[in-house]
């Protein structure tokens, strides 16, 4: 098999091990304190940390490195609104006839419902696209379609590191996922082989903001080394 593929040398500084410790903890540090907000401020925040943070997005490792992912920004208070009317109405919707009891019961700690007024007041809204195959014009200028690979994996490592990086930039998120998802491909104009994968809220908190009381797991319920060779 002929091999086409052309390589770089990698750039890579390697750390004093001290200088890894400080890093890994004061960015462990920093992720603990994230927390998913409901309530935020109509205060604007600079486009560019928006940017930025959709930036370090794009550089999650993707299957075949297809980068399967469009994060649409929205500001436009209509649009907001637009988005906001269809997820309650699907969000009331699964609240009153489609989740079931225990769905409910695990919610309920989170304090939620199918009222999404965050949708409108966060000065962005970052919808993320999965797109679940490729589109490219052939030689005719026909669309052909590109098999995809590893799409949910990639998009959800890519949304991890917008999490982050907004986080670190001072800003509050929400993950929000109201289920069925289609009408914002309608909303936002998007084409066929783009699905929603999530909408991320994101802003100042409200000066009242408030989040649940809940606990993570400890590290020893969520962490298996397993070393030596036995």
């Amino acid at each position: 098999m002929h091999n086409e593929a052309a390589f770089t040398p990698l750039a890579f500084e390697r750390l004093p091990p001290a200088e890894q410790l400080a890093q890994s903890r004061a960015f462990l540090a920093r992720m603990r304190s994230r927390r998913s907000v409901r309530q935020f401020s109509t205060e604007p925040v600079p486009l560019e940390l928006i940017e930025n943070a959709v930036a370090t997005a794009a550089t999650a490792p993707s299957g075949a490195n297809q980068q399967p992912w469009t994060f649409v920004v929205v500001a436009v208070p209509a649009l907001k609104q637009q988005i906001r009317a269809a997820a309650e109405a699907e969000e009331r919707e699964s609240y009153e006839h489609r989740m079931s009891e225990e769905w409910k019961a695990a919610l309920a700690p989170l304090g939620t419902d199918w009222h999404k007024p965050h949708l409108e007041d966060a000065p962005y809204l970052i919808v993320v696209f999965q797109q679940v195959y490729g589109l490219e014009a052939d030689a005719d200028g026909q669309p052909r379609k590109i098999k995809h690979y590893y799409t949910t994996e990639s998009v959800g490592i890519a949304v991890g590191l917008l999490l982050a990086s907004l986080h670190l930039a001072g800003l509050a998120t929400l993950t929000h996922t109201p289920s069925p998802m289609g009408f914002l491909s309608d909303v936002l104009e998007r084409p066929p082989n783009e699905r929603a994968y999530v909408v991320i809220p994101v802003g100042y908190p409200a000066a009242d903001a408030q989040v649940p009381v809940i606990a993570r797991k400890p590290l020893r319920d969520v962490l298996i080394v397993r070393t030596g060779g036995g």
